[in-house]
């Protein structure tokens, strides 16, 4: 197999294959990656579909700190030990 010829045939089919399998691996990596996008596209519509709470208005903010501060002093208070009661 000394030929020549026989080698830039052998030389011209592998190369021939490798660009195949490279095109064909490209096209399914290209595939795999839209569909990835369109997974996250779902997800995303989906939880904007969702029910979100509403944001804290100011007023709503402020109750909720006063809430937790009264919290914190109840806390307090039975870890000194003292009956609010």
């Amino acid at each position: 197999m000394t030929d020549p010829e026989a080698m830039l045939a052998l030389t011209a089919a592998v190369l021939m294959g490798l660009a195949i399998v490279s095109a064909t691996s490209l096209r399914a990596w290209h595939g795999w990656l839209e569909l990835k996008r369109l997974e996250i596209a779902a997800v995303r519509s989906e939880t904007q579909r969702s029910e979100m709470p509403p944001s804290p208005t100011a007023s709503t903010g402020r109750i909720e700190l006063a809430d937790l501060k009264e919290r914190v002093r109840k806390l307090e208070a039975i870890a000194a030990g003292i009956d609010l009661g």
